[in-house]
């Protein structure tokens, strides 16, 4: 019962914050709608898309980007989400959620599960507006998406939370993710396939095959056709587990400014123990001089 209200608290807060900060959702869907009308456009003619896996026959580049972007709303979200846990541990307000009894663990892995709830309403708005391009995608494959948005959002959560307990300024934090995210999404097969990455540059396709962020999109792009990709599947899992685990051991809330009531409190009785000299050794200075000098008169 504890660790459901404490799983249902941190999942109210984010939702909140979710529906107060409209321009948040409005901002996470301009960037994919912006390549899905207006990119996509242009380089369907100058890009022809051969039959790949799992494709079972030749396809619009519009069709091909769809689960790429989707890919990264959930990577933006993540980053996003990332920065207001710097934003949290700054302001203090983290220490309110670790006060409660549950484990560390455990208040990471609901605000993940929050996190990863808040991607999948943007993914499927996304999805949504997909569909005025006419990419219909199987209706099952939206079914099968679910778990595989959810798992990609952790990995992405976690990496992000990795990232965010060695940054101690907020001020540095959007800076290093700008190292982070668009080398993941750009270096990836969300926007192009390997194959078209190997045809310009033997080291290139390298780079993008070893990029984690694109087993996650190959993914996400088998499951949204009924299909699943076990290869991706396990490198997503061991790496989520493996951001994890670090991102757990690693966060450090912020200690905020100690003040020590006893010191205060010797300070101004002139405890000799610690060394300060307050007020209270001053006063007993002073009457021990003037009992001196009374003694010393003839």
């Amino acid at each position: 019962m504890m660790y459901w209200r404490c799983f249902m608290g941190v999942l109210t807060r984010e939702m909140l914050k979710f529906w107060q900060q409209r321009s948040r959702l409005l901002s996470a869907l301009v960037r994919p709608l912006l390549w899905l009308f207006v990119f996509a456009a242009g380089f369907r003619s100058a890009l022809g898309l051969s039959m790949i896996p799992p494709y079972e026959t030749y396809i619009l580049y519009e069709e091909y980007i769809v689960p790429g972007l989707a890919a990264m709303i959930v990577l933006f979200n993540s980053m996003q989400s990332s920065l207001s846990m710097v934003y949290d541990r700054e302001m203090g307000s983290m220490k309110v959620l670790l006060m409660s009894p549950v484990p560390r663990s455990f208040l990471l892995c609901s605000k993940l599960v929050a996190n990863t709830l808040v991607s999948a309403i943007q993914v499927y708005l996304f999805f949504c507006f997909a569909l005025l391009v006419d990419v219909k995608l199987p209706l099952i494959g939206y079914v099968y998406a679910l778990p595989i948005i959810a798992l990609l959002s952790i990995f992405l959560g976690s990496l992000g939370l990795l990232l965010a307990n060695s940054i101690k300024q907020l001020e540095n934090f959007a800076g290093v993710m700008n190292f982070v995210i668009f080398p993941m999404f750009f270096l990836s097969s969300a926007l192009y396939p390997l194959w078209k990455m190997q045809e310009a540059s033997e080291w290139l396709y390298q780079v993008c095959a070893f990029n984690p962020f694109t087993s996650g999109v190959e993914l996400l792009r088998f499951g949204l056709y009924e299909k699943l990709a076990a290869n991706e599947l396990m490198i997503v899992l061991v790496l989520t587990l493996i951001t994890f685990t670090f991102a757990v051991r690693s966060f450090r809330p912020k200690p905020a400014a100690s003040f020590s009531i006893n010191s205060a409190g010797n300070k101004g009785a002139g405890n000799k123990e610690t060394g300060i000299k307050g007020i209270g050794n001053k006063s007993y200075g002073k009457k021990q001089r003037l009992k001196a000098n009374q003694q010393g008169r003839p």
